[in-house]
C-alpha cells in the first residue's frame, strides 16, 4: 500500500471516527434526558405514596370509629330484645283475659253502668227498686273488671314500647353517625386507590424510560468500540508506516480481537443471567403486589411488606439512577 492510500485511509477512518462522536453525543443528551424524566416520575411516586400512606391511616381510623358504633348500636338492639319478648307475653295474657270478659262491648257496659248509677243517684226510688239497681251495678263492675285488667296490660305494653321507641332512635343515632363515617372510609379508599393506580402508572413509565435509558447505553458502548476498533487501525497504518512487520501486528490484532471477543461472550452471558434472574424477582414482586392489591379492593388489611410490593421498590431504581 501507497503512503497516499495509507494516507487517504486514515483520512477516512477519522472521518468515521468522528461522525460516531456525533451520535454518541447526541444519545447522551438524550440519555441525560430519560435520566431526569424517570427521576422526576420516582419523586412524584414517593411524594403519591406518602399521600396513600396518610388516605391509609385516615381510613383506618374512620373504620375503627364505625366499628365502635357498630358495637353501640349491636349494643342497644339487643336491649330490645326483651321488651319485645314481654311485650309478645303480654299480649298472650291478654288473650287468655279475653277468654273470660262477655260478648257486651267495655263501652256498653260503661254506659249501662252509668245509666244505672246516675239513676240510682238522681231518681227517688223504693227500696226493692234501688236494691236491684244496686245488685246490677255490682254485676257490671264485676263484668268491666276483666276489661279493666286488660287496659292495665295495654298500658304496660304502651309503657314498654315507649322504652322501645327510645332505644330505636338512640339506635338510629349511631346507625347514621356509622354510616355516614362508612360512606367517607369508602370514599377514602377510592381516592387511595386512585393514587396506588397513579403510582402504577408513573412506575411504569419510568421503567419505560429506564429501559431506554439502558438501550441507550448499551447502543453507546457499542460506538465508542467501533471508535476503538477503528483507532486500532489508525495506529496499525502508522505502525506500518513506520516499518513495524505487518504480519506480526496482524497477529497481535487477531489475538485482541479473540480476546476481546471473549470479553464480549462473558459480558453478554452475565447481561442474560442477569436480566433472568431479574424476570423471575419481578415476577415474585408482582404476584405478591398483585394479591396485596386485590386484599386492599376487597378491604382487608395489608401487611407493610406487601404494601411495599404493591407499589414497587424505589431502591433498585435509585441505585441504578446513581449509576
Amino acid at each position: 500500500m501507497s503512503e497516499n492510500q495509507k494516507t487517504s485511509q486514515e483520512g477516512n477512518i477519522n472521518l468515521q471516527i468522528d461522525k460516531i462522536k456525533k451520535q454518541i453525543g447526541e444519545a447522551n443528551n438524550q440519555i441525560k434526558k430519560f435520566v431526569e424524566k424517570r427521576n422526576q416520575l420516582h419523586e412524584q411516586v414517593r411524594k403519591t405514596r406518602d399521600e396513600i400512606n396518610q388516605i391509609k391511616t385516615e381510613r383506618d381510623a374512620l373504620n375503627e370509629k364505625v366499628k365502635l358504633l357498630k358495637e353501640q348500636r349491636d349494643v342497644i338492639r339487643a336491649k330490645i330484645t326483651p321488651i319485645m319478648e314481654a311485650v309478645n307475653a303480654i299480649d298472650v295474657k291478654i288473650a287468655e283475659l279475653r277468654k273470660n270478659v262477655p260478648r257486651v262491648s267495655q263501652r256498653e257496659l260503661q254506659e249501662e253502668l252509668d245509666a244505672i248509677e246516675w239513676k240510682i243517684s238522681t231518681t227517688s226510688l223504693d227500696i226493692q227498686e234501688e236494691k236491684r239497681l244496686v245488685g246490677e251495678v255490682k254485676e257490671l263492675e264485676l263484668q268491666l273488671k276483666g276489661y279493666k285488667k286488660i287496659d292495665k296490660q295495654h298500658l304496660k305494653i304502651k309503657e314498654l314500647l315507649a322504652q322501645r321507641k327510645v332505644l330505636d332512635e338512640q339506635a338510629d343515632v349511631f346507625h347514621k353517625e356509622l354510616t355516614d363515617l362508612a360512606k367517607k372510609s369508602q370514599d377514602l379508599h377510592s381516592a387511595m386507590m386512585d393514587k396506588v393506580n397513579a403510582v402504577k402508572k408513573d412506575r411504569a413509565e419510568a421503567d419505560n424510560l429506564h429501559q431506554a435509558f439502558i438501550l441507550a447505553k448499551t447502543q453507546n458502548a457499542l460506538w465508542y468500540e467501533q471508535v476503538r476498533e477503528l483507532i486500532d487501525q489508525n495506529q496499525v497504518l502508522r505502525a506500518a508506516s513506520r516499518g513495524i512487520d505487518l504480519v506480526k501486528r496482524r497477529e497481535e490484532e487477531g489475538k485482541w480481537k479473540e480476546e476481546q471477543a471473549r470479553r464480549k461472550e462473558e459480558q453478554v452471558k452475565r447481561k442474560e443471567e442477569q436480566a433472568l434472574r431479574a424476570v423471575k424477582e419481578k415476577e415474585i414482586k408482582d404476584k405478591i403486589g398483585s394479591e396485596a392489591k386485590e386484599k386492599l379492593q376487597r378491604g382487608e388489611k395489608v401487611n407493610w411488606d406487601e404494601f411495599q410490593l404493591m407499589l414497587g421498590d424505589d431502591k433498585e431504581d435509585d441505585s441504578e439512577t446513581q449509576d
